[in-house]
């Protein structure tokens, strides 16, 4: 008995872990934006991939410098004639006639023979390019992963925001719904003791109708709003978020604050990408031009052979065999087909340096219309703040108005309309603003 009691405490404390830890498991990750962002970048399969993409080029690095290391390889065979080639000796060597020929197997029926070769080149013009082009290849793979890792930001910001301004809309729906709902009890009071018409009463029904349906359509915006967030992150879907940064974190600063984002051409991404595709432009051409050029290879052979008219040639002698040499290697003539691949890469040069050009005034021009819709859209929020606080101002004298029996139910709901109008509209204007600023700095390359 005295075993059994001891284990009491230990079993009470194990199920107190697992309770407290399965609650722990039930309770919603909090995220700022950026542990969102930084979440995103580990779990991004779009940014799995492009890790891939510059683990390949790495790998392709080092297959084009391996080309131009020294090569070794062997062989080995085993060789059974059916029947052996046969020679034809003119027979005048064994006292025939003249022009009759004695035909002469030479071999024997079994032979086999092993060996090694080594080359090693010692110029070649398209290698010494290709390894440039291929260190290129490895730059154009990160710069890749990079653009790749600033659309991630931008939709996780832009995810995180729509997260932030769906949930004041419910908060701010909620408390409408509220509100109405204790005015329409009260008018109910007033009708029943004889104070107000039923047509009061039926029109603040309405209104709790369809400020329920506010709120009903504020959660499903939400929750859209959080599937989207959680697919931009990598996040499990099926598993609850919640955001831990405030809206206001974000928009007053855009708000109060009017600084000027200046643009870095040097630094943006799409346009170190256009001098990074001009720049493999140019080593294409040198590698069309490269193959003007002469290759010059060393190697070296060894091997050894032997032969026997029984099946087991391991047990005769073998003979061996070396060589070492040069190979010189040019073309002389290919009925200006190179000619012509060096005019292609001419031109395709030609148009990756209007690319670069084309880029450098589309993120001018960028940059200028995000800096004018940004300008727009703090104007336009804080327009729709104050309309919202009219309207704000307005509901709440009306309410007054109301229950003292100064106006009726349909000027009531008029404003109870307007007011969601105006509420509406700053929640426009106000997602406008984020995204404005994010446009703005991705424009400006400081994403």
């Amino acid at each position: 008995m005295k075993i059994k009691t001891k284990k009491i405490p230990l079993l009470l404390s194990l199920i107190l872990v697992l309770t407290v830890s399965a609650k722990a498991q039930d309770q919603p990750q909090s995220f700022t934006l950026e542990q969102a962002i930084g979440f995103a970048m580990e779990h991004s399969y779009v940014l799995h991939n492009t890790n891939q993409d510059i683990t390949i080029a790495q790998k392709k690095v080092w297959e084009t410098i391996s080309s131009g290391l020294p090569q070794v390889s062997g062989s080995a065979n085993y060789n059974k004639f059916l029947n052996l080639p046969v020679s034809l000796i003119p027979g005048e060597f064994f006292g025939e006639d003249a022009g009759t020929y004695i035909p002469v197997k030479f071999g024997q029926d079994y032979n086999s023979d092993f060996g090694i070769n080594v080359s090693q080149k010692i110029f070649d013009g398209s290698w010494i390019v290709g390894v440039g082009s291929a260190q290129l290849y490895l730059s154009l793979s990160k710069q890749a992963h990079e653009k790749a890792e600033i659309d991630i930001r931008d939709a996780v910001s832009q995810a995180y925001y729509m997260v932030l301004i769906s949930e004041r809309y419910k908060q701010v729906m909620l408390e409408n719904l509220d509100n109405t709902k204790r005015l329409y009890e009260e008018t109910k009071v007033y009708y029943e003791n004889g104070f107000r018409e039923s047509q009061d009463v039926d029109q603040l029904k309405i209104l709790v109708k369809n400020a329920e349906n506010e709120v009903l359509r504020s959660e499903r915006e939400l929750s859209v709003a959080k599937i989207v967030l959680k697919y931009a992150m990598g996040y499990d879907l099926n598993t609850a978020i919640d955001m831990s940064d405030k809206l206001d974190v974000f928009v007053s600063p855009l708000v109060n604050q009017q600084k000027t984002i200046p643009l870095d051409l040097n630094s943006h991404i799409d346009y170190r990408l256009a001098m990074a595709n001009f720049q493999v432009s140019e080593k294409l051409l040198k590698l069309e031009k490269s193959t003007y050029l002469p290759s010059l290879s060393g190697f070296y052979s060894y091997s050894k052979t032997a032969y026997s008219n029984s099946a087991n040639v391991f047990k005769q002698d073998w003979f061996p065999s070396s060589l070492v040499g040069l190979q010189a290697k040019i073309d002389l003539f290919n009925s200006g087909q190179k000619r012509s691949k060096v005019q292609q890469a001419q031109l395709e040069r030609d148009k990756a340096a209007t690319d670069q050009k084309l880029a450098e005034i589309t993120l001018q021009k960028d940059y200028l219309t995000a800096s004018a819709d940004m300008q727009t859209a703090r104007e336009r929020y804080l327009n729709d703040q104050e309309s919202r606080d009219l309207a704000q101002s307005i509901l709440d004298k009306t309410h007054i108005k109301f229950n003292n029996g100064m106006i009726s139910s349909a000027e009531l709901s008029q404003q109870e309309t307007q007011y969601i109008n105006a509420f509406q509209a700053l929640v426009t204007s106000t997602l406008q603003l984020l995204q404005a600023d994010l446009k703005l700095r991705k424009a400006a390359g400081a994403l």
